[in-house]
């Protein structure tokens, strides 16, 4: 009963924190394009209105503006702590005077609560922009932020805590606004996150009743491996090439005949002469099979094996990987990438994923939309590069997102990407579907299986509205290996 009491006195002074709202937090600098470059370089965005002054100057702003998604990074508290108010970009006009109050922050004291409790990890679970306009260099950004809802305590995968809800409005030198943002976090205790239980092991359970210890006495268990290839020295060039991450296509001398697999003679001429050309990796899906049993230990199901018809002409028979059965279809474009598949240390295999989208480069217009539009899958490799820098391009220091000790000792398997990356390649994506006129209203995500390094995550989604005056609402999932990392909308305004 004592520490059900506990709860609700704690519940209750996290909760009085709701409603309160902390002194505005001004930008350190201005909108620059230094900022957006960085943000642009990490996100892979190439959309010319955000960077190439010549070209923006004819589009639909009339000069450079930064990215939508960006709208949180210009009043990030960066890597050295600050208070609100005392940092104005220049002039010092948004300078709170000596006489005002700097009212205490009420998230950073609800955080401060639960951190003093346990709840010292943290996660973004859910974050909702509404954009008003787009920034434009030498805007100088104002965040005032208020406590909304703190929940009771709750048990997650993650660990035991209490979701923290924040609303900001963000405003420009005019007092003007320019956006908010709900924001959603996840303070918890490391080391209680719900685990999946395991049958007892009867080896170890008899070990254990006769007082010895099965670690000492039991070997590791093994991963199974995949399967290894067989060659000989005459296809040595071949699996050579992959540990390059190249895929090598036999080419005869003769006559330039391309043959895969490898044979010994050419099929034309009988000539034996070859060497090799090393494949673009594109091509498209001639054929392919969802392998369901018999399931091997080593393999991940269902499997999908797909006959790819490479740019060169010939096929090639492979796994086809960071996609759904149901989203492959005959002839989809495919590109060839080189994952971890648990084979031998010296030992790389093919395998192909969902193409790279092209990016649409000229205004798109609400009659090239339709209800129901599926939009292109979109690989996104996590690598650790990846992870780590488009955090920092997102002024965001927390030690989880980069630094693998930290993230264990905190938790989690390995750093993780933070949740402004995750809107920052939404964005990404969506606008390289749309075209750079396109203009965001909305984002609203929420997260779900951590994005860490290694994995890939696939964009994929589908146009839900549409409107003849412009408006369309997108709705999309970012998907890895342990599922469903990001779903959620986007509000778009196409020209008329």
């Amino acid at each position: 009963m004592a520490d059900e009491i506990d709860k609700d006195e704690f519940l209750e002074t996290l909760r009085s924190q709701v409603g309160k709202t902390g002194s505005p937090m001004v930008a350190r600098d201005p909108v620059n394009q230094s900022t957006i470059r960085n943000w642009c370089d990490a996100m892979t965005e190439h959309n010319p209105y955000y960077t190439i002054p010549e070209i923006a100057e004819s589009g639909p702003f009339g000069g450079i503006v930064a990215p939508p998604a960006m709208l949180q990074v210009w009043t990030m508290t960066g890597l050295v702590p600050r208070s609100p108010g005392t940092n104005p970009a220049y002039g010092g006009d948004l300078q709170l005077g000596e006489q005002e109050e700097v009212l205490p922050e009420p998230s950073t004291s609800t955080y401060e609560l639960l951190n003093d409790a346990g709840f010292g990890s943290v996660v973004a679970t859910n974050c909702e922009y509404v954009f008003h306009r787009y920034l434009r260099p030498g805007d100088l950004v104002t965040g005032t932020t208020k406590v909304v809802d703190v929940s009771e305590e709750k048990a997650t995968g993650l660990g035991i805590g209490h979701f923290v809800t924040t609303e900001t409005e963000y405003v420009d030198q005019e007092g003007e606004p320019i956006g908010s943002m709900f924001f959603r976090i996840l303070k918890f205790r490391p080391g209680t996150g719900k685990s999946k239980k395991k049958e007892p092991d009867p080896k170890v359970e008899a070990l254990k009743a006769a007082g010895l210890d099965p670690d000492e006495l039991l070997p590791a268990p093994e991963q199974p491996t995949r399967p290894r290839p067989q060659w000989n020295q005459d296809q040595e060039w071949f699996w050579e090439g992959l540990k390059k991450e190249e895929l090598r296509i036999q080419r005869f001398t003769d006559d330039g005949t391309l043959v895969f697999p490898p044979a010994n003679a050419n099929p034309n001429t009988q000539s034996m002469e070859y060497d090799w050309v090393v494949s673009s990796g594109k091509g498209t899906l001639y054929s392919y099979t969802v392998v369901h049993y018999p399931q091997v230990p080593s393999f991940e199901y269902p499997l999908i094996v797909g006959l790819v018809e490479l740019e060169e002409g010939v096929r090639i028979i492979s796994n086809i990987v960071s996609v759904k059965p149901e989203q492959v279809t005959v002839g989809m474009p495919v590109e060839v990438c080189f994952p971890d598949t648990n084979s031998d240390d010296d030992i790389v295999l093919h395998q192909f994923r969902p193409a790279q989208p092209e990016r649409v480069t000229e205004a798109r217009t609400i009659s090239d939309v339709t209800l129901g539009e599926q939009l292109p899958l979109c690989p996104v490799p996590l690598t650790p590069r990846l992870i780590v820098s488009t955090a920092l391009a997102t002024r965001d220091y927390q030690d989880v997102h980069h630094d693998r000790d930290a993230a264990v000792a905190k938790g989690s398997a390995d750093i993780f990407m933070n949740i402004l990356s995750t809107a920052g390649l939404t964005a990404r994506w969506i606008g390289d579907w749309a075209g750079p006129d396109v203009v965001f209203e909305d984002i609203k995500i929420k997260l779900g299986a951590p994005n860490y390094p290694y994995d890939t995550m696939t964009f994929s989604g589908s146009v839900d509205e549409r409107s003849d005056d412009g408006s369309v609402t997108v709705s999309f999932v970012g998907e890895n290996s342990l599922g469903s990392h990001v779903r959620g909308t986007a509000a778009l305004r196409f020209p008329a």
